[in-house]
């Protein structure tokens, strides 16, 4: 006997599951072209304010800018508006005991604050380079289409791969990722930030049109006065190294030079240099040049900011 198989489900589906399964299981049949599984970020008030609790942001300032370190994963329940950043902000100074204590995490809300705003004047045209680029290289020369492999994750680069699953599978990826794949895409791939910006709108639960389009930009330098990028020095010390490990391109990285031989391989006219160069407003310059290791890493901005987290 043949058994027909039920009609879609028309209209608003079902809210109430008696498991995650069952949502699973629905959620495949109603769209049997999607891949994967449901992220493990769970939805509604009552998780958002579980998350809330668990934020310390002492140890945010402190230890954000590493792949385990202590950021906040408030930034879907922000999107989707289960917090307002008011909300989020009120209670962050009912916990901290100083004002200094909680300023980098309260700073950071100012600035997803400061991207919707720019969204409210801009519009779409947030969707548009803002500037032109400082990297030497016209606007043109930079590809539209997102290459196959680094849609499927199947790039040789171990770091890259794995923020690739994490963006597909999780819906969700640290700012300092975002920003690593970003900076490669643009820079090393020569592909249009707006082409890497739209696809992560596809997978993010976080997934902000301001803070994402906009942060695009800022790496690709045309929101900001010069391109960010990273090596591979940068890389392994904000990851553990859990990823060059067991590279299978480690021995022919393209991120292992120091950031001079990146800059003078990446881009045709780099900027002037200047001492004293104005902070940004994680407190390092995107300036400032030196021969040790650390003052090379300055470089390397450390921008993993509450509009992302």
């Amino acid at each position: 006997m043949t058994i027909a198989p039920s009609p879609p489900i028309s209209g608003d589906l079902p809210r109430d599951f008696n498991s995650r399964d069952a949502l699973n299981a629905l959620l495949a049949k109603e769209f049997p072209e999607a891949k994967g599984e449901l992220s493990a970020i769970q939805g509604g008030r009552r998780a958002a304010e579980a998350m809330l609790k668990r934020v310390d942001a002492k140890r945010y300032a402190r230890s954000r800018n590493h792949l385990n370190g202590a950021v906040t994963r408030l930034s879907p329940y922000i999107r989707h508006g289960v917090f307002s950043l008011a909300e989020v902000r009120d209670a962050m100074f009912k916990r901290i005991r100083s004002r200094e204590e909680g300023q980098k995490l309260i700073n950071e809300l100012g600035w997803r604050d400061f991207w919707q705003r720019m969204w409210q004047e801009l519009g779409d045209r947030i969707n548009e380079d803002r500037e032109d680029f400082k990297t030497g290289h016209a606007a043109n020369s930079y590809s539209k289409d997102l290459p196959d492999d680094v849609r499927e994750g199947l790039t040789g680069l171990a770091c890259m791969d794995s923020f690739r699953d994490d963006l597909v599978n999780r819906g969700w990826l640290h700012n300092h990722a975002r920003m690593w794949m970003a900076a490669w895409l643009v820079h090393w791939r020569k592909v249009h930030w707006k082409a890497g910006a739209d696809w992560f709108l596809e997978h993010l639960l976080d997934g902000d049109p301001a803070s994402n389009q906009l942060s695009w930009q800022w790496v690709a330098s045309t929101f900001s006065h010069k391109p960010y990028f990273f090596n591979r020095d940068n890389l392994e010390r904000y990851s553990d190294g859990r990823y060059c490990k067991s590279c299978a391109s480690a021995n022919r990285c393209p991120f292992d030079a120091s950031y001079d031989e990146l800059e003078q391989k990446l881009f045709v006219v780099q900027a002037p240099i200047r001492a004293g160069a104005p902070q940004r407003r994680d407190g390092q310059t995107r300036s400032s040049r030196s021969s040790n290791n650390s003052s090379r890493n300055s470089r390397s901005t450390q921008k993993s900011t509450q509009r992302y987290q």
